[in-house]
């Protein structure tokens, strides 16, 4: 499982920007509450490479599936959900996830833990508020 702030980070794809050069369908971790994305670490240095090469040719678009075969459902197994799923389910589990921690933090008498799992709890409510309004639940 990849983490970021705190929460769980969703997989999914997403295109790149690598200078000039587009590079779409890239294997990415993103982080629901901070907006961090990363490339997925299973095909970074390959990403690297072929993003270094396509703008070396000029190339403005790439496709990289068309470039590197990964098998998507192994490469998202450790993640929590991906993108595709329900995006109020995927909140509410980030939500049960930390307070599952929450608890640990607690038993280990980590303040300094409990107060940052505090605060992702209240951006992550806040997004759970925003997709019920936004879906009329």
């Amino acid at each position: 499982m990849s983490f970021c702030c705190g929460a769980s980070m969703i997989g999914t794809k997403g295109t790149l920007t690598h200078y000039r050069t587009q590079v779409h369908n890239v294997p990415l971790l993103y982080c629901p509450v901070c907006q961090r994305i990363e490339v997925h670490y299973k095909v970074e240095s390959e990403y690297e490479i072929l993003a270094e090469y396509a703008h070396g040719d000029g190339e403005s678009e790439i496709d990289f599936q068309d470039y590197i075969l990964e098998d998507d459902v192994e490469m998202f197994a450790n993640c929590v959900s991906m993108e595709s799923d329900d995006k109020l389910e995927s909140v509410r589990n980030q939500i049960d996830l930390s307070l599952d921690l929450l608890g640990v933090a607690k038993q280990m008498g980590d303040k300094r833990w409990q107060i940052e799992l505090k605060r992702r709890l209240a951006v992550m409510s806040q997004k759970l508020d925003k997709i019920q309004q936004k879906n009329g639940k």
